[in-house]
């Protein structure tokens, strides 16, 4: 099968954005194939696994039972994995999906966050954000994609900037450095919030943050060219809070500018990746309890990689045409 009809055989998740980014077919096909997220496939499953009060499975970053034993005094370790069955992991994958955000669904299970989901940090309204900075990136991106006020939580993020650019969940702990995993998450909030039209300005600050990422090529160091974290180099879906060079090439492809000539040896990653039938494959499932798989594991030809890998690819070849 052409790799193009096999992303159009997907879930209209896939479908839709395969339409905009890859066909390049008119806007009211487009649209109407998205309106489909809400009523079929992932979406509406996900939808449907809502509870009552807008939330899911209880909790705002972790599900209601785990936050019950952290008020109890029994601590979780998630160093190996951890859920994402809650409200904000949810929220991010159904952004991702492209859930309509006028859609009934999108419009009533925002006011239905707003009115009833609280932070297991500190008891915070969720589009307040918490302290985390990997946490409020996300929350930013769903709260300004699903028309929240997520004015204050912008112009947090806007002072939680350090020094080098970009961003570091440690900060309260003292950190001073900034993360690749922190500063991908706070950039596509960011990115999110300038889209919606969001009144705090941060363009400058997000350019810095993508200019830390920028220095170093997207995945070395900048003081010794080493690869600090191989995963970076392994395509994931959905990505979670995790960085990888794909996730990163996405966001830059997405905010319009030319490519920098700094990505092209994670260009070349992604490149080299293709397989023989013209897919991407799923390389690093991220570990921990979910509602339902996207994917069929890793090793196997993943839609989610195949798409954002060759509208990545398209950008920045057609980009460099343009330049010759």
């Amino acid at each position: 099968m052409d790799v193009l009809d096999w992303l159009l055989d997907g879930d209209p998740a896939i479908r839709w954005q395969v339409l905009r980014d890859l066909v390049d077919a008119p806007a009211d096909q487009v649209a109407a194939e998205r309106a489909r997220v809400e009523t079929e496939g992932w979406g509406a499953r996900l939808l449907a696994l809502r509870d009552r009060d807008g939330q899911w499975d209880g909790g705002a970053c972790f599900p209601g039972r785990i936050a019950d034993d952290w008020r109890a005094g029994i601590e979780h370790d998630f160093s190996d994995s951890q859920p994402w069955t809650s409200t904000l992991p949810t929220l991010v994958l159904l952004r991702d999906l492209g859930l309509e955000p006028s859609s009934p669904a999108a419009r009533t299970t925002t006011a239905l966050v707003v009115a009833n989901c609280r932070w297991e940090h500190d008891g915070q309204a969720f589009f307040d954000g918490e302290v985390d900075a990997c946490i409020n990136g996300r929350t930013l991106s769903v709260g300004a994609c699903f028309g929240a006020d997520v004015d204050a939580l912008a112009a947090r993020l806007l002072a939680d900037q350090l020094d080098d650019g970009g961003w570091n969940c440690w900060t309260e702990h003292g950190a001073t450095v900034s993360s690749f995993d922190s500063t991908i998450n706070v950039l596509e909030g960011l990115l999110e919030y300038e889209l919606s039209g969001g009144t705090v300005a941060v363009s400058a600050a997000r350019r810095r943050g993508e200019e830390y990422l920028l220095e170093r090529q997207l995945f070395r160091r900048r003081s010794t060219g080493e690869v600090p974290a191989p995963r970076w180099l392994q395509l994931s879906w959905p990505p979670r809070w995790h960085y990888d060079v794909l996730r990163a090439l996405d966001h830059l492809r997405r905010t319009g500018a030319p490519p920098d000539p700094r990505v092209a040896e994670a260009v070349q990653v992604v490149r080299d990746k293709r397989r023989p039938d013209g897919t991407w494959a799923l390389e690093n499932t991220h570990p921990g309890e979910t509602w339902f798989e996207l994917e069929d594991g890793d090793g196997r030809p993943s839609r989610w990689n195949t798409l954002r890998a060759m509208r990545v690819l398209d950008w920045y070849d057609q980009r460099l045409s343009v330049r010759a």
